[in-house]
């Protein structure tokens, strides 16, 4: 594989007290994943020594670099983002781990806008925390929304066995009915159909649509929302030449299996798709932003201050996110050379590595 079929995936770093960082230092450390991206973190290499230091055995070898244009497509690359010192406290929620994970995902965007990387691979944050004047978003998703200015996003769950879409994502659960609206159904199951034939190859995409009370309104009989909005919307998606179907009750769906018989499964809200994602991803999850013009992935899982700082972090989902990037790259026709079942293979393969890795430490 020459150097210039190599994609340029970027990683910011998240909340520097949290355990983005060592996940980061993890996943990279395995040299074979040179050969299938350029890696360059957006930080300083003072905050990644600060961390590199838990693990001595680790052959995490980089390029410290102010310009992207002087990117070793052999080495992992660090683009100082900031030159001063950062006072880092693992696992403590404070300003300065927010700040400086802010610094890190604006200047990453930048990059991802102007072209000069390829995929954008995000690190947690903390909500809270990352907030400024010129930062109130709930997430990633909506930050990158507003960031490259389109309409509408689609946040995307992914893994081997099944794929999860929400409808609503970061909202109190006493509003996120009021989002249930046919016409926000119908735009984000043409987001999703489109994000699965060109991101991931499936050229007539069967999608299930959930219900949002319980039993699915049981005809009525505990809500109307299914009969009054989720129907008619599912409708308004098959005129679109759209194959949705449902609304299927929420409790009894994946316990069945009946996620296996769809290519992807649009929830009405966060905990209705998440945990049954995260109880059956098997470590592997990654959180994708389906309806941006560039391509965004990030570990399924959060900040983790409890265990920030110990080396006891498992980068697995990071290191699933790295591939999934490139999956999709390849899917979109933008990396066609690197569509190979030895490079997919040996993808799953590490995944699978250190989900076991993991495993064994438990």
């Amino acid at each position: 594989m020459s150097e210039v079929q190599k994609p340029i995936i970027g990683f910011s770093c998240g909340d520097l007290n949290g355990i983005g960082i060592e996940i980061i230092i993890k996943t990279l450390a395995d040299a074979r994943l040179l050969e299938f991206c350029t890696p360059v973190v957006f930080g300083s290499n003072k905050t990644v020594n600060f961390y590199r230091k838990a693990f001595p055995d680790l052959n995490f070898q980089y390029q410290s670099l102010r310009e992207l244009s002087k990117l070793n497509p052999k080495m992992i690359n660090i683009l100082n983002c900031w030159e001063e010192e950062v006072q880092i406290t693992p696992g403590q929620l404070n300003e300065v781990g927010g700040s400086y994970g802010r610094q890190s995902l604006v200047a990453a965007t930048e990059a991802l806008k102007a072209g000069q990387i390829h995929a954008l691979v995000t690190a947690p944050i903390h909500k809270k925390n990352i907030q400024s004047a010129d930062f109130q978003f709930t997430g990633h998703t909506p930050y990158l929304k507003a960031a490259f200015g389109v309409p509408e996003v689609l946040m995307l769950m992914v893994a081997d066995n099944m794929r999860v879409a929400l409808l609503t994502e970061h909202v109190p659960l006493r509003e996120a009915a009021s989002f249930v609206t046919r016409e926000s159904i119908t735009k984000k199951l043409q987001i999703l159909n489109s994000s699965l034939q060109k991101d991931f190859g499936i050229d007539k995409p069967k999608i299930a649509v959930l219900g949002l009370n319980p039993h699915a309104g049981d005809e009525g009989l505990i809500g109307t929302e299914e009969d009054e909005i989720i129907k008619p919307a599912i409708k308004d998606a098959k005129q679109r030449n759209i194959m949705a179907f449902g609304p299927y009750p929420a409790d009894a769906f994946f316990a069945r299996g009946q996620h296996e018989r769809f290519d992807a499964v649009l929830a009405m809200y966060h905990d209705q798709g998440l945990i049954p994602f995260k109880s059956l991803a098997l470590g592997e999850g990654v959180n994708y932003t389906a309806g941006l013009p560039a391509v965004r992935t990030s570990p399924d899982h959060g900040t983790a201050f409890d265990i920030a700082g110990q080396a006891r972090a498992d980068h697995s989902s990071l290191l699933a996110a790295v591939f999934k990037a490139i999956d999709i790259l390849v899917s979109r026709g933008q990396f066609a050379d690197m569509r190979s079942n030895p490079m997919r293979r040996m993808g799953q393969r590490l995944v699978a590595n250190a989900v076991d890795e993991k495993i064994e430490e438990e």
